[in-house]
C-alpha cells in the first residue's frame, strides 16, 4: 500500500497530498472489499473532479492489487497490506551477507541467504 500512495502522490501537487492521502487511506479502512471498492470508485471521481486525473488513473488501475488482503482472513490483514515483514526479512539477509563481506562464488551467498530463510520460517 505505501508504494501504491507513493505511486499516487507523484502525480499530486504537494498542497494536496494531505488531502488525497486521507481519501487513499480512507479506500483500506473499509470493512470489507466490496465496500472499498465502491469507496475507491468514488475516490476516483473525487479525483477527476479535482482534475487529478493522472492519479485518478493510478488509483483506477492499481487499485484491485492493494485490495487483494481482504481476501485472507481479517486477522492476518495488517500483516499482508504492509510492507513491514518483507522489509525486515530483506534487512536481516542484508545484515547476515554484510557480516561475511565477499563471497567467493554466488552459490554460497544463496546458501547462506536459504539458511537464513529456513530458520525464519521455523
Amino acid at each position: 500500500m505505501v508504494h501504491f500512495y507513493r505511486n499516487v502522490w507523484t502525480a499530486v501537487p504537494t498542497g494536496k497530498v494531505k488531502e488525497v492521502a486521507a481519501m487513499l487511506k480512507a479506500i483500506h479502512a473499509q470493512e470489507d472489499a466490496k465496500v472499498a471498492k465502491e469507496k475507491a470508485l468514488l475516490v476516483v471521481e473525487k479525483l477527476r473532479a479535482m482534475r487529478l486525473t493522472k492519479a485518478a488513473e493510478i488509483v483506477e488501475n492499481g487499485n484491485d492489487e492493494t485490495l487483494s488482503y481482504y481476501a485472507m482472513p481479517p486477522e492476518h490483514w495488517r500483516c499482508i497490506k504492509t510492507n513491514n515483514p518483507l522489509e525486515r526479512l530483506n534487512r536481516e539477509i542484508r545484515r547476515r551477507t554484510r557480516v561475511v563481506g565477499a563471497f567467493p562464488d554466488g552459490q554460497l551467498a544463496l546458501m547462506l541467504v536459504a539458511a537464513r530463510l529456513r530458520h525464519v520460517c521455523d
